[in-house]
């Protein structure tokens, strides 16, 4: 996770011959144009699964909206019959062209036995056929997890990558007793407590869902971990202030900033917190908010060593340093992209506003992501690269939003009213 320093896209449907002309959601562009998709109520076939269809409904709904790809049209809208079927047979198709749908979305959903079934039909509009069937299962109570699996399968389906939607997030909530650490779904929900009262900030999720984070418990900044709803353990504590952890993309490693009055430095150690290594060695200066490349051999961090907070980068063994950024005089929270061609960041801007940029790293190339929405900070990416997560003011108190790479398509995650912030997204 990422310590602040203070101590888009065109969607081409294109035909591929090799698939018999399966279309393929392509991002590569600043232009937007998300693919219109009508997504009917679930039909519930018994009693036992309506008890479960509003959560599916929600969660399926929000997995569709935000990822970016698609526009879900306004069911409002909607001509067709409530009771149409769900195979192509039982369905008008002219009805679903006439609300401008390309895509049509069938849900049904059934008890069997301990677990609710899913069943999801993906239709081309135009062309009157079906291109995908999936059907899950899951425990009753998972409804949201069954919604996530289905939502997967059509983001596969479009983009032959592997969908976002089954991974996990970790986040800070404020509360009267301090500062705590939760992990949840990526939307959110089923959010559950890994720190206990006291300050805990900054969470970090490892490739084995683990989250580590940096505590005040004993009074001093230090890392710890938590796995599996265990209570937290001490990761990192060395005499000194420690903070702002980051796992490497195999999990095998950590790299944090341990701080010793007005110097602070990169540290990188085995994933138990043993055989720290100090890489940077720059007195007088900060250097904070590592985070690794995806094939494990570099860290982007930040450092005043210019006079100014910027984004660096490094081998992992500290050697090879170079500033990537130039623009700007307070650069930093670099979180780099799983893809492995963009870091993202939080920048201040000349109003004193916070927002979000990326860097190309091969060329130093910056995009602007977002702008005259309040303060927007603390970037994480998706498993997969195409989504960022962030915290924002734009609500009123610190929230969660999502967004595509390029800055497109910004939603606020469904979550309670409250103060949310430095969220990560892991596997």
């Amino acid at each position: 996770m990422k310590t602040p320093l203070r101590l888009a896209a065109l969607l081409v449907v294109t035909a591929v011959p090799a698939l018999a002309q399966q279309p393929v959601i392509e991002i590569s562009g600043a232009n937007f144009r998300p693919m219109p998709l009508a997504l009917p109520v679930p039909l519930a076939q018994d009693d036992g699964a309506k008890g479960a269809t509003a959560e599916f409904d929600a969660a399926l709904q929000f997995d569709l909206q935000a990822c970016g790809l698609f526009q879900v049209l306004d069911r409002k809208s909607y001509l067709s019959d409530s009771k149409e079927g769900v195979t192509a047979s039982t369905i008008t198709f002219q009805n679903w062209l006439n609300v401008g749908a390309e895509s049509l979305v069938k849900t049904q959903l059934s008890k069997d036995g301990e677990n609710l079934r899913g069943d999801l039909r993906l239709f081309n509009v135009n062309a009157g056929r079906e291109e995908l069937k999936v059907s899950e299962a899951v425990p009753l109570k998972d409804a949201r997890r069954l919604a996530h699996k289905l939502a997967n399968a059509v983001y596969k389906h479009f983009t032959k990558e592997t969908g976002p939607f089954e991974s996990r997030i970790a986040f800070v909530r404020k509360s009267a007793s301090g500062k705590d650490v939760y992990v949840a779904d990526w939307d959110g929900k089923n959010a559950s407590a890994v720190s206990n009262g006291n300050i805990n900030v900054l969470p970090a999720v490892a490739p084995d869902r683990s989250v580590a984070f940096t505590s005040y418990k004993r009074g001093k900044p230090e890392l710890f971990i938590g796995r599996g709803g265990a209570e937290a353990t001490l990761l990192v504590s060395n005499g000194r202030m420690v903070s702002g952890v980051d796992f490497s993309p195999d999990g095998k490693r950590i790299a944090y900033s341990v701080a010793d009055g007005e110097n602070a430095e990169i540290w990188v150690a085995n994933a138990d917190g043993s055989g720290g290594t100090k890489v940077t060695d720059t007195k007088y200066f900060l250097n904070s908010s590592p985070s690794w490349s995806p094939d494990g051999k570099k860290l982007a961090f930040v450092s005043n060593r210019a006079g100014s907070p910027q984004v660096y980068v490094m081998n992992a063994d500290g050697s090879d340093v170079k500033r990537l950024t130039f623009q700007g005089n307070y650069n930093q929270t670099p979180a780099w992209s799983p893809r492995g061609d963009l870091i993202a960041f939080t920048a201040r801007d000349e109003r004193n506003a916070f927002d979000l940029f990326t860097v190309e790293v091969a060329t130093g190339k910056i995009k602007r992501l977002t702008q005259d929405a309040k303060n927007n900070e603390e970037p994480s990416f998706s498993p997969n690269g195409r989504l960022i997560l962030f915290t924002s003011t734009r609500g009123g108190s610190k929230s969660l939003y999502v967004m595509t790479f390029e800055g497109n398509n910004q939603v606020a995650l469904p979550l309670d009213k409250g103060d949310f912030t430095t969220p990560d997204w892991g596997s």
